[in-house]
């Protein structure tokens, strides 16, 4: 029962997630293309209901994947357990951060959180040395767990392709866009009310 909880809400929140990567590396075509869709889209993501689904969704994926990686910590036999509940362990850490620190921008220091919100920490001396390995950590794990989760489909569907190469191939894409959403979001000019607003 709580795997089948942990299943729909991480659907649920990586439907959000493709959008919002996607949105990261819309930063490669300029900072009005990277906002003009980010605008579009929260009509959909920011209507009350929509957002309080995603946001149950993130706290039932935090502790339903803590109570799976607790029960499953005895029987970990491969490196692809290991790995699910290290990327899912960070990517807890991650969210339960992210999460606030959005929340704690738009109610208590009253600004927008949109680019500049999450690119302050990367531009500014010596927060980067947190924020790259922060948000580029963030990715890759993302995209570790979805492997590792194919992989395990695959096994049980017993296709002739080699999952182990196919989820190789889905962390290598988790790489390559953790460096070209970095790399496209550091050296932007953050105005001064997003400067040292703390933990993003």
């Amino acid at each position: 029962m709580i795997k089948r909880i942990h299943y729909i809400s991480g659907l649920t929140i990586a439907s959000f997630v493709g959008i919002h990567l996607l949105n990261h590396v819309l930063i490669l075509f300029g900072e009005t293309v990277h906002i003009a869709f980010m605008e579009a889209t929260r009509v959909v993501y920011r209507h009350w209901l929509i957002e309080s689904l995603l946001l149950l969704a993130v706290l039932t994926q935090i502790i339903s994947g803590l109570r799976l990686a607790t029960g499953k910590r005895k029987s970990l036999i491969d490196s692809y357990d290991r790995w699910q509940v290290y990327s899912g362990g960070y990517l807890s850490f991650f969210l339960l951060i992210h999460v606030s620190a959005v929340l704690v921008g738009r109610y208590y220091f009253t600004v927008d959180t949109n680019l500049y919100y999450g690119a302050a920490g990367l531009n500014t001396y010596p927060d980067w040395l947190f924020f790259v390995p922060y948000y580029g950590l963030a990715i890759v794990a993302f995209f570790i767990h979805v492997a590792t989760i194919h992989y395990r489909k695959m096994r049980q569907l017993r296709s002739h392709h080699d999952p182990s190469r196919q989820a190789l191939v889905i962390i290598m894409l988790g790489v390559l866009l953790a460096i070209i959403i970095l790399v496209g979001m550091i050296g932007i000019t953050i105005p001064s009310e997003y400067q040292k607003l703390g933990v993003r």
